[in-house]
């Protein structure tokens, strides 16, 4: 598998990013909750959503809409 696209954990609604440090109670449940995972020739990219569950906002996790772009190779 060369890519996969992983539905969203609204990164908990909560968290901090600044520079390449991001935090979140989300990770703590998922071991891939925002972003993009690379393993060997394997792609794995978790979005974080638009929504929310419950709580209705969203503090330090902005909603996130992805666009891919596949290319043949």
């Amino acid at each position: 598998i060369d890519l996969m696209l992983a539905g969203h954990t609204h990164g908990f609604q909560f968290g901090v990013e600044v520079g390449n440090f991001k935090w979140s109670p989300s990770q703590y449940a998922y071991k891939q909750w925002a972003g993009l995972y690379t393993e060997g020739q394997q792609h794995l990219y978790v979005n974080r959503g638009f929504g929310y569950i419950g709580y209705p906002g969203r503090i330090g996790m902005p909603p996130e809409i992805t666009v891919i772009e596949l290319k043949s190779t």
